[in-house]
């Protein structure tokens, strides 16, 4: 018997790359530094290391909802098409959390 439950650990990264793409896309070029993202992530209750973003930043990117340009040592994603219909709820992204329709 197959078993879609997944760990809190998971649940809880899935819900924060969900945030970081929602982020972006509010962008008018799509794009947020780690830095910015790491605050961001804080507000939504996420309290995590950069090294744990910059985990989620390359998630995301073997996942193809964002491309990531390094500037010295800081990580830049950029949202995708991909990843801006998941947002959007045009497709799903496995690996994300799945958007809440809005109301």
């Amino acid at each position: 018997m197959k078993t879609d439950m997944v760990s809190f650990e998971e649940y809880s990264a899935r819900d924060a790359r969900l945030i970081i793409l929602r982020g972006l896309s509010v962008e008018t070029d799509g794009t947020l530094n780690e830095t910015l993202l790491t605050m961001l992530l804080r507000t939504f209750g996420h309290n995590r290391s950069r090294d744990y973003v910059r985990t989620q930043i390359r998630k995301m990117e073997e996942l193809g909802a964002v491309t990531v340009t390094e500037a010295g040592s800081v990580l830049i994603p950029s949202i995708t098409r991909a990843g801006l219909d998941h947002v959007e709820r045009r497709s799903i992204i496995e690996g994300i959390a799945r958007p809440s329709p809005e109301v």
